[in-house]
């Protein structure tokens, strides 16, 4: 932090992406009224650029974090602001998490007009997702859906189910309610029955760790409860080592000083699900989800873990 003048947000381009910087931008001068609001500096990512192949064959997720994580360390923007759930279990070295806003509705949304729960879609219905986290909980419940690939922004998706390209898709309850989207057909889907991924819901500030007037800026305007669910659905990533090939649901409560961590890994065909839970002091998220994620692993059995590879 230089001087007086306006700190730069970098984000992605996309209408999500840029709502979720204002919103960041917002909460800064809302908590700091006598310094300029941050300016956002959008940012067209590998992630945005490459829409007809899986993450998984192109990179991973992290591609949607990678140039703003580039123009972090190089000084060309003083934060990054992203959806947790995009960014890699492992930051680039010098970076790290420095403020969470509050979370928003953690759950995922089936969009279909034809069906209001997943065991009334039709049989043999067509489900678009990218994710195999959804379309490893979606076979495990209904083993006679046809998976097909789908993916871009909420509008893209949106828009391809209205033209017939799937029956059906899922998205994030979040990202539909920061972009003021209620689509018709829309029904979300307990915590109980699909885990979300890790850290969905939750926008994620990040900074360069030696940037100390930063840093105690943004811890000003952090959320402690998403910040401490996020440690524990991360901790448990980095047990598991996570990445958009392995179909893994992590969520964690936050009530009265005590964090509630659901997990669970699944096969890629759904046949197989793994679950654990854990719970205990908030001062010790990380830790609780490092142990949750040691203990599902040692269940998991050795085909399974194959496939997270």
């Amino acid at each position: 932090m230089t001087g007086n003048r306006p700190l730069r947000f970098g984000s992605r381009g996309s209408p999500l992406a840029l709502v979720q910087a204002e919103a960041a931008a917002d909460r800064f001068a809302a908590c700091f009224p006598d310094r300029p609001r941050p300016e956002i500096v959008a940012m067209r990512t590998t992630g945005d650029r490459i829409q007809d192949r899986p993450l998984a064959e192109v990179g991973g997720k992290g591609l949607f974090a990678k140039e703003l994580e580039e123009a972090l360390l190089a000084g060309t923007i003083d934060a990054a602001v992203h959806s947790l759930k995009d960014m890699e279990t492992q930051l680039p070295g010098g970076l790290i998490i420095a403020a969470c806003l509050p979370r928003e509705d953690p759950r995922d949304v089936l969009i279909c007009e034809s069906a209001e729960s997943l065991d009334t879609l039709p049989r043999g219905a067509r489900v678009g997702t990218s994710s195999v986290r959804r379309a490893a909980q979606l076979l495990a419940i209904r083993p006679d859906i046809a998976i097909i690939p789908l993916r871009g922004n909420v509008g893209t998706r949106l828009g391809k189910i209205a033209e017939g390209v799937a029956d059906a898709t899922l998205l994030a309850a979040a990202g539909l309610a920061r972009l003021g989207i209620d689509p018709p057909g829309a029904t979300p889907i307990e915590t109980e029955v699909m885990l979300p991924a890790a850290g969905q819901g939750i926008v994620a500030i990040e900074c360069r760790a030696d940037d100390s007037p930063l840093r105690a800026c943004l811890a000003r305007l952090s959320d402690a409860d998403a910040m401490t669910a996020a440690e524990a659905e991360r901790g448990a990533l980095a047990e598991l080592d996570g990445s958009c090939r392995t179909p893994i649901g992590a969520f964690a409560s936050v009530e009265n000083g005590d964090v509630d961590l659901r997990l669970l890994v699944a096969s890629l065909d759904g046949s197989q699900i793994f679950r654990t839970r854990r719970g205990g002091p908030a001062v010790q998220s990380y830790a609780l989800g490092r142990e949750a994620g040691a203990a599902l692993r040692r269940e998991v059995p050795t085909s399974v873990l194959a496939e997270m590879t």
